[in-house]
């Protein structure tokens, strides 16, 4: 067993109170916080270490603008259904990357759109992802009835074994689990799976803070901030080359409440039929809240083309492209 293992097993005896012998040596740095520090949950009471006692745990990090968090989200809504009621309780752990994630009403409005109805403990201080020395969108660590750290899978895929290992756990916990077909997932819209081999453009950030070596072309008026851009004039431009099938933006209203419309064209033309769900077939759109917005999303071939993203308002923040 790895070092870092041993230690994620002390961090959930810490939490479900269980007995068991640990490795002195395992370099234990930090108490795991109680459960009941956590910044607020959604969807549920606040859960204790006796509510999980003799439960099979799925703990899965996520924050609501992630596109690699949003394409395993029709497998957790699966296993869910499947399993909660035979001893399965997940947990989204909700870490923002932004700042506005930690907003808790933007996290109720994000879960709501999302369907992610399973219970969810808002961790905008960080305590619970620093607990693990966890450094992923999406993690997810399955825990047995013991509360001892069983798998972990980090980023997208691997679904089958997950699911296996679910299914091995309840079984080992005494759960009335038959084996059974496992679930064939399908998402749609945001939440399909990438088009990974037409996907050669890596996420890329807009603000100071990470943008070190932007390829895109930004026209208009700008004032850069750590997080994200923001547009000061109406008709603003951002120009950026890309090969993928699909683009995504992070981006949110520099004034709550305040809509700013947009313009998408590729290679110079209206999307037509490549147009994302948050798009007409014209390219238009608007930004509403905070969050990612689904641009374009290509039927086919897939070649280098170009954006354009034209804000017809001020006030447009712009945080990071993401691709599928």
């Amino acid at each position: 067993m790895k070092v870092r293992q041993l230690w994620l097993v002390a961090v959930f005896m810490s939490i479900f109170n269980t007995s068991g012998a640990v490795d002195a040596k395992a370099p234990v740095q930090a108490p795991f916080p109680a459960l009941e520090r956590a910044t607020s949950w959604l969807n549920t009471k606040p859960l204790s270490a006796a509510d999980l006692r003799g439960k099979v745990v799925l703990v899965d990090f996520w924050t609501y603008t992630c596109i690699n968090w949003r394409r395993t989200l029709p497998w957790l809504r699966e296993w869910d259904r499947k399993y909660k009621d035979a001893g399965l309780v997940i947990i989204g752990v909700h870490t923002p990357e932004f700042s506005f994630e930690r907003d808790l009403d933007n996290v109720r409005v994000a879960a709501r759109e999302q369907d992610v109805s399973y219970p969810i403990v808002l961790d905008s201080n960080y305590a619970i992802w620093k607990a693990f020395r966890n450094q992923y969108w999406p993690a997810v660590y399955l825990v047995d009835a013991q509360g001892r750290i069983r798998h972990e899978q980090f980023g997208e895929g691997d679904y089958d074994r997950v699911e296996s290992i679910i299914q091995q756990l309840l079984a080992e916990a005494g759960h009335a689990v038959a084996p059974s077909q496992l679930v064939a997932a399908k998402g749609a819209g945001a939440e399909a799976a990438a088009d990974w081999n037409n996907l050669r453009t890596p996420e890329t950030y807009v603000g100071s803070g990470r943008a070190e070596n932007f390829p895109g072309t930004l026209s208009g008026k700008w004032t850069f901030r750590n997080e994200f851009a923001v547009s000061n004039a109406a008709n603003s431009k951002i120009v950026y080359r890309f090969h993928a099938r699909d683009v995504h933006l992070v981006m949110g209203p520099a004034t709550r409440g305040t809509p700013v419309r947009f313009r998408v064209s590729i290679d110079g033309q209206p999307p037509g039929a490549a147009h994302g769900v948050d798009v007409d077939a014209e390219g238009l759109g608007k930004i509403l809240d905070p969050r990612m917005y689904q641009l374009i999303r290509q039927p086919g071939p897939i070649a280098d083309r170009q954006i354009e993203i034209e804000f017809l308002e001020p006030g447009a923040q712009v945080f990071v492209f993401t691709f599928g």
